[in-house]
């Protein structure tokens, strides 16, 4: 039984340092510039009901001190990982997607949830090039959730409902978990991301658009470590 002791401990240790390896990366993006006023949208009289607050454009979210809501974080170069936790889930709630920006790993079934007592429709609009398979699926009232994924990672997927064409939401997808979206304050925390030498990305879609990869920065990871970022308006 003496001879288990050292067998146990090396195990004891072997697991605290692999915790001890892990760290987070938190942060807050700030949006430097003024944005032009959101653009009011129109729900109609049958999304009106379901949706009595004011809608507008979601293109820049800007809350306190500046922060910006909505942008995409993640590690470029992180090793591949399996996803943790439930699965993340896109609800249609008042005619509009909830949340409007959200993140996957590669393969992760999610859920899409029709919360509305109308007729929507799920058209996901992947970029060419990027091995994503569009979809577009019929989810009436009251139906059962729907799961999907997606096979590769792409930043961002398009998801829009052609029944409200002003529905849109955008997914992230990564081949592992190490990624965030800033809250409505730009606030962000990347958990449980290995120590190491890293490449970190901040993408907001209004801003940065299609033909651009983000704002790129290098970054050491050594357990609760911080990284801010600056989003400057195109002049």
């Amino acid at each position: 039984m003496k001879s288990l002791i050292p067998l146990f401990s090396v195990a004891a240790l072997a697991c605290s340092a692999q915790f001890a390896s892990a760290g987070d990366v938190s942060g807050k993006i700030t949006l430097k510039g003024t944005p032009k006023p959101e653009v009011p949208i129109d729900l109609g009289p049958e999304c009106g009901k379901l949706n009595p607050t004011k809608q507008t454009t979601r293109h820049y979210v800007v809350g306190k001190d500046g922060g910006l809501a909505n942008v995409f974080v993640y590690i470029k170069d992180a090793k591949k990982a399996d996803a943790t936790g439930a699965a993340p889930t896109l609800d249609q709630l008042g005619c509009v997607y909830e949340p409007y920006v959200m993140g996957v790993v590669t393969g992760q079934p999610f859920k899409i949830k029709n919360s509305d007592a109308t007729f929507h429709n799920v058209h996901a609009t992947p970029k060419e090039g990027k091995g994503n398979k569009e979809f577009n699926q019929a989810q009436p009232a009251g139906s059962p959730d729907l799961s999907k994924s997606f096979d590769k990672p792409e930043i961002l997927v398009r998801m829009k409902c052609d029944v409200h064409p002003w529905m849109f939401a955008y997914i992230g997808v990564c081949e592992h978990p190490y990624f965030a979206v800033s809250d409505k304050d730009g606030n962000f925390k990347i958990s449980g991301l290995p120590d190491g030498k890293y490449t970190i990305v901040a993408y907001h879609l209004k801003t940065h658009g299609a033909a651009s990869e983000g704002i790129a920065k290098p970054i050491e990871v050594k357990g609760a470590t911080t990284q801010d970022f600056t989003v400057e308006l195109a002049q």
